[in-house]
């Protein structure tokens, strides 16, 4: 199953319920210590750990949904174990959440491996529909 690391600006029931669909090893950043460090510092450890990073920071990491790629944290990394964005709105609730997160872990079900993609999960502003989208990362030349 698929080693899912939630960021602290998510609630660590995400990796409960990743627990409860068979992903044993997802934690949350603040179960192993890592509560406040930078993108940077998350960087190396998401890599030397073959974590996926489970955020709703996504620019941060992939830069601008329009661009990803041209900048972030995971830019220039030729290979990685993935990164899965949460795309609410600001403020959002545990229940947006959860719900999301369930998008998530059912497309995990059907295509586990998400080694140099990213999974994007968002709700639209009328929060009626919501779209998964999954892509190569770093993009082929």
């Amino acid at each position: 199953m698929t080693k899912l690391l939630i960021d602290e600006c998510l609630s660590a029931e995400l990796a409960l319920m990743a627990r409860e669909r068979g992903h044993h090893d997802a934690s949350h950043v603040v179960w192993i210590g890592k509560s406040g460090w930078k993108d940077w510092e998350l960087k190396e450890f998401l890599l030397h750990e073959d974590w996926v990073l489970v955020t709703w920071n996504c620019k941060d990491f992939r830069g601008p949904k329009d661009v990803p790629g041209s900048r972030g944290v995971l830019a220039n990394v030729p290979l990685h174990a993935g990164l899965v964005c949460i795309d609410g709105p600001t403020g959002m609730d545990l229940e947006l959440q959860r719900l999301l997160f369930q998008f998530v872990l059912e497309e995990l079900d059907h295509q586990p491996d998400l080694t140099n993609q990213v999974l994007e999960v968002a709700i639209d502003e009328s929060g009626e529909r919501v779209d998964i989208v999954r892509y190569e990362f770093p993009a082929d030349p």
